[in-house]
């Protein structure tokens, strides 16, 4: 699915307006039946309810005052609530606030109804107030507003494009439904509270023409890579799928470079080398090699770091020399860090956590979604910004943008774990490494939550996520 900025959301609506002849008031009335559907759809009978609007000042308050007026007859009572003076209300919002009040004889208050058996009363309380446009921590009477919203305890809060306040930094509306135009905004997934604010997401159109939606941000869906995991030829043998060799399990460190060894195993790789001198004992069917003494001979993916001990040489070593996919984390990517180091594309894979991503780009992750771009173009690698929503930023400057995952997964050893999965899924499909990188991220998060199911947050250990693979991966295949 598309995700698109606030920027691309006003532009698409400009182009519509300017180049495509529609008025920008036909948007909005479109925007507030698509509002009255979904409070009709979720909320039935819509005569039953008792409904606050409240209003901001903008385009966001003007979806909220034209649909106040679809719902002026047909729901049991309408609070209409602004969040300043008429005067102070801007373009369509204005507009849309006159014919409220002379088709529908209703004049907006300044204030939220104030006794506590109308606060009580009230059934729906529609989030009008700002948009993606909004700027900054919220304050005056936006702020006033956003904390009423607490004060009707009976009520389902419906946001309108964006809970108002997410993302700027200071507090915002927490909403059961958001209801978004066009095409979920970055906010959605990526604002710091989404996924305990938004609630859940209903998009819906307006009447932008959708060939004018493009976007380099998608949410990984795993219906995409749904075909990686189709069954094998009955011919197939070890040889078809790849051969792994994991580099890393140093000395006090060697359970890294087994758990990413036995992952990509398990992942599906024919044949899975190991330098750490733990991981025969973990799983007999790995191979060893020393540390001090492998080849990358007869090997088709290298994954470097696991357990590996700060060492630059190797890994200046390993960015000439191999020819073949390389997926680089932990002390592989401390290794790099501070060099002028370039990758092969697709073929050279990062897995920074955020302490390891401010290393490699020499500052601190500021905003997540850029800098993983800008890295990922910069330095010609696809890039796994792990964290809470891990991004996969390609060099072509497409993120996709991962969904799975519980903080269940907050425990040693979980990235090597990731290194390996990556590993045995590009071992099997090297001419498809975007889509082999995105479902190993998707089935490393889905294992997880299917572990923390079973064995509750705090039980669950790196190695259970590859208990819970097979069933994760069944639910895509």
């Amino acid at each position: 699915m598309i995700v698109i900025t606030a920027e691309q959301s006003r532009e698409l609506d400009r182009i519509t307006i300017e180049e495509n002849g529609v008025p920008s008031l036909a948007l909005m009335e479109n925007a507030a039946h698509r509002l009255e559907e979904a409070l009709a759809q979720n909320f039935d009978p819509l005569q039953k309810q008792v409904v606050a609007v409240l209003c901001g000042k903008g385009n966001n308050g003007g979806d909220g005052l034209t649909l106040a007026r679809l719902l002026s007859d047909k729901v049991a009572r309408l609070y209409v609530v602004l969040a300043g003076d008429p005067e102070e209300l801007s373009g369509d919002a204005k507009i849309n606030y006159q014919r409220l009040v002379e088709e529908c004889r209703i004049t907006p208050a300044r204030e939220i109804p104030l006794k506590l058996r109308e606060r009580r009363a009230v059934t729906i309380v529609i989030d009008a107030l700002l948009g993606t446009g909004a700027k900054g921590a919220p304050r005056g009477r936006i702020l006033d507003l956003i904390r009423a919203v607490r004060e009707f305890p009976e009520a389902k809060v419906v946001s309108i494009d964006v809970p108002s306040g997410l993302g700027g930094g200071g507090e915002c509306v927490r909403a059961d439904i958001t209801v978004t135009f066009t095409a979920p905004k970055v906010e959605h997934y990526l604002a710091p509270g989404a996924e305990e604010n938004v609630g859940r997401l209903i998009v819906t159109q307006i009447g932008i023409p959708p060939q004018l939606v493009n976007s380099q941000l998608e949410v990984s869906d795993p219906r995409d890579f749904a075909p990686l995991f189709q069954r094998r030829k009955r011919d197939a043998h070890k040889g078809d799928f790849g051969h792994v060799l994991v580099i890393g399990g140093a000395p006090g460190k060697t359970g890294a470079g087994a758990m990413a060894s036995l992952a990509a195993l398990k992942m599906g790789a024919g044949l899975v080398t190991s330098t750490s001198p733990l991981a025969t004992s973990l799983a007999p069917e790995l191979m060893s090699e020393s540390l001090d003494d492998f080849t990358l001979e007869r090997k088709t993916v290298i994954a470097a770091g696991p357990g590996l001990g700060l060492n630059r040489a190797l890994l200046e070593r390993l960015m000439k020399e191999v020819t073949v996919p390389m997926v680089i984390d932990a002390d592989g990517l401390n290794s790099i860090a501070g060099t002028d180091f370039q990758g092969r594309g697709l073929e050279t894979i990062l897995t920074p956590h955020p302490g390891e991503m401010a290393r490699l780009q020499g500052r601190a992750v500021e905003d997540r979604l850029a800098d993983a771009r800008a890295l990922a173009h910069d330095r010609n690698v696809c890039l796994v910004l792990k964290g809470h929503r891990t991004l996969i930023a390609l060099p072509s400057g497409h993120v996709f943008i991962n969904m799975s995952g519980t903080p269940a997964m907050a425990k040693g050893g979980s990235g090597d774990i990731l290194t390996g999965m990556i590993a045995g899924m590009v071992a099997q499909f090297p001419s498809r490494i975007g889509d082999a990188v995105r479902a190993a991220v998707w089935l490393h998060g889905r294992s997880g939550e299917l572990g923390a199911e079973e064995l509750t947050e705090q039980c669950v250990v790196a190695t259970d996520l590859l208990r819970h693979l097979p069933r994760a991966i069944r639910e895509v295949a």
